[in-house]
């Protein structure tokens, strides 16, 4: 009995710590994007002309697109957690499946975003932009980099979705060990609350 006990305690205090060191990880990420968004805002005060004409020439279409990708994304990484949670492994493998393609979407959407811009010539330090306001080009430089950083982790979020894929279907994870799926669905919505804000301080504060 008490060795039941003892498990039962361990793998409580297990979970528990795994959600604090997740907590901790995904403030040091708010900080980390609170920081930019800080930055964002000084600059914009200062240039508020500037910024406003450099807006304009993104398209508010695509980041609409772009945001209801991800809102979807975070419905099915809820479905797929609480299909684990009820040891429902094949909903659980198509809902994880479709917040990875989801996520390449967004992705290859970006890709094409800042392709055309670059085709264009507007990236920071090109001529086309060296030839207007200096706070255009503090407005693609934030943009550039902030919208680039999501993406990273968007990307490393896909990763982490992959390898629970893979766990998920050698019976690591399940319904008695869900929490690292379930902290990976925490990362993965603080990664689409970030582009939830990148939206309209970017494509529609003009």
């Amino acid at each position: 009995m008490s060795t039941a006990v003892d498990s039962i305690s361990h793998e409580h205090g297990d979970y528990a710590g795994s959600k604090i060191g997740m907590w901790l990880f995904l403030l040091t990420e708010i900080v980390l994007f609170g920081g930019l968004f800080l930055l964002y805002s000084v600059f914009r005060s200062s240039n508020a002309v500037a910024f406003h004409n450099a807006a304009t020439e993104l398209n508010a279409g695509i980041g609409a697109l772009n945001t209801l990708i991800l809102l979807t994304s975070s419905l099915a990484m809820a479905l797929a957690v609480s299909a684990v949670q009820k040891g429902e492994v094949r909903a659980a493998t198509v809902s994880l499946s479709v917040t990875i393609v989801l996520g390449l979407v967004f992705l290859v959407s970006k890709y094409a975003e800042w392709s055309e811009k670059i085709h264009h010539g507007i990236y920071p330090n090109s001529p086309e932009l060296g030839l207007r306001d200096y706070g255009e080009g503090l407005f693609y430089s934030l943009y550039y980099v902030m919208t680039g950083l999501h993406g990273l982790h968007v990307l490393g979020g896909i990763v982490a979705l992959i390898v629970m894929l893979v766990l998920l279907r050698r019976g690591a994870v399940g319904r008695d060990d869900f929490a690292k799926i379930e902290n990976t669905g925490l990362y993965w919505h603080l990664v689409d609350l970030i582009w939830i804000f990148l939206f309209p301080l970017f494509y529609l504060i003009t």
